[in-house]
C-alpha cells in the first residue's frame, strides 16, 4: 500500500509540469492533445514490441478501453483550452475539481452509496480552491471549459478503474492513447473547421516539448495512475490530485512570471487542501488495515 501511495505522488508532480507544456506549446488545444495522443501511442508501441511486452487483448475489450482513451483525449482538449484562454494557474486550479466530481459520480457508475465523508473532504477541496485563486469573471470563460475538463477527468478515472482492472497497464495505456487520437482524428476536421490555423505543423520547438509531454508526461505519468487505480480508490486518487494545481502554480510563477504572490490567502488554501488529502489517505489506509 505504502508503495501505492508513493507513485501516486511521483505523478502527480508529473502531472504538475503538464500544464506547463500547454503554455510552451505554440499548437491550439486540439492539435497539441492530438500529437500528444499520437506520439505517446506510437513511443509506446515502439517500447513494448521491443522488450516484447505486447499482450493480445479481444476486440471487445480493446473497444471499451479505446473508448476510454477518447474520453481522456476529451479531457486533454478541454484542460489545454482552458489554460490557453486563461492561463496556467486558472487551468489547474478548475481541475482540482475532479474530486468533487468523482464523489458526486463514482456512486451513480458504479452503483454505491454516496459517502459524505467523500463529499466533506471535497468540499474542504473547494475551499481551499476558492482561497488559492479568487474566481476573476474576466476568465469566466476559460473557468467553464476547465470545470467540464475536470467533470471529464473524473469520468476518466472512474471508468479507467473499471476496465483496468483485467489488463496490464502498459496495455490499457497502449490502447487509451491509440483510442484518444482514433477519436480526435474523427473529429479534428471539424474542430479546425470553427477553430482554423495557419499550420498543423508544430515547428522543432513544439516537436522537442511534445516528445517529451508524450514521454514522460504521458507515458511515464498514467503507467504509474494505471498501477495505483487497482489498489486505491477512484475518489483517493483523483482527490490526491488536488495537490498538482499547487505544484503547477508555483512552476508557472517560476517559468512564466505568472504574478501570484503568495500570500496568506494562498497558504490558508494550500492548507486546506493539504489536509484533505491526508484525510482521505488516513481514511483509506485505515480501511485497507480493517
Amino acid at each position: 500500500m505504502r508503495e501505492a501511495f508513493i507513485k501516486l505522488h511521483i505523478s502527480i508532480l508529473l502531472a504538475g509540469f503538464t500544464g506547463l507544456f500547454g503554455k510552451l506549446i505554440s499548437l491550439n488545444e486540439g492539435l497539441l492533445v492530438w500529437y500528444r495522443m499520437m506520439f505517446a501511442a506510437l513511443l509506446l508501441f515502439i517500447i513494448l514490441a521491443v522488450s516484447k511486452k505486447l499482450v493480445a487483448i479481444s476486440w471487445q475489450e480493446q473497444l471499451k478501453i479505446t473508448g476510454t482513451g477518447f474520453l481522456l483525449g476529451l479531457h486533454w482538449v478541454f484542460f489545454y483550452g482552458s489554460i490557453k484562454i486563461t492561463n496556467v494557474s486558472v487551468g489547474v486550479v478548475c481541475f482540482s475539481l475532479v474530486g468533487f466530481f468523482t464523489a458526486l459520480l463514482e456512486p451513480l457508475i458504479i452503483k454505491r452509496r454516496f459517502r459524505m465523508k467523500e463529499l466533506l473532504f471535497s468540499l474542504i477541496t473547494v475551499a481551499g480552491i476558492i482561497l488559492i485563486f479568487q474566481f476573476d469573471m474576466r476568465y469566466r470563460t476559460g473557468i467553464i471549459i476547465g470545470i467540464i475538463s475536470s467533470a471529464l477527468a473524473a469520468l476518466f478515472t472512474i471508468t479507467n478503474k473499471k476496465v483496468g482492472a483485467r489488463h496490464p497497464s502498459r496495455m490499457m495505456l497502449l490502447y487509451e492513447m491509440a483510442g484518444g487520437f482514433i477519436g480526435l482524428s474523427i473529429l479534428l476536421p471539424f474542430y479546425l473547421y470553427f477553430f482554423p490555423v495557419s499550420t498543423i505543423l508544430p515547428d522543432r520547438t513544439d516537436f522537442l516539448y511534445l516528445l517529451l509531454l508524450a514521454l514522460v508526461c504521458t507515458i511515464g505519468l498514467y503507467l504509474l495512475q494505471i498501477q495505483v487505480l487497482k489498489m486505491i480508490s477512484a475518489f483517493t486518487v483523483n482527490l490526491s490530485y488536488n495537490l498538482e494545481p499547487v505544484y503547477s502554480i508555483i512552476l508557472a510563477m517560476l517559468f512564466f512570471g505568472e504574478a501570484k504572490e503568495l500570500n496568506t490567502a494562498f497558504y490558508l488554501g494550500l492548507g486546506l487542501i493539504c489536509i484533505s488529502v491526508l484525510l482521505q489517505t488516513r481514511e483509506a489506509l485505515i480501511s485497507k488495515v480493517k
